[in-house]
């Protein structure tokens, strides 16, 4: 089961979870982060660090952010890993 960024994580991009991510699973666009559900290892070690609470468990998604397991799988092929070297665009 495979973790999914939603989106609380948009115009945010914190770089916490891809620091502690031990399979290059984040990718990123300009604006947010998606996760890579064929290089997720479900470890969920990203969950936690998350300070917005945009990351969950694929069966544990919230109520109206179901799209985002799509867009995370969809997504992902044709983005860069992300580094954790991008900006962060928000602190809240």
């Amino acid at each position: 089961m495979p973790h999914v960024v939603t989106s609380a994580c948009v115009d945010h991009k914190y770089q916490d979870c891809v620091a502690v991510c031990p399979v290059d699973a984040f990718r990123e666009t300009d604006s947010y982060l998606v996760i890579d559900p064929d290089e997720c290892i479900d470890c969920a070690a990203c969950v936690t660090e998350c300070p917005v609470e945009a990351i969950f468990a694929d069966a544990d998604v919230p109520e109206g952010e179901e799209a985002w397991i799509d867009r995370n799988e969809d997504e992902s092929p044709d983005l860069e890993v992300a580094t954790g070297e991008s900006p962060i665009l928000a602190d809240d």
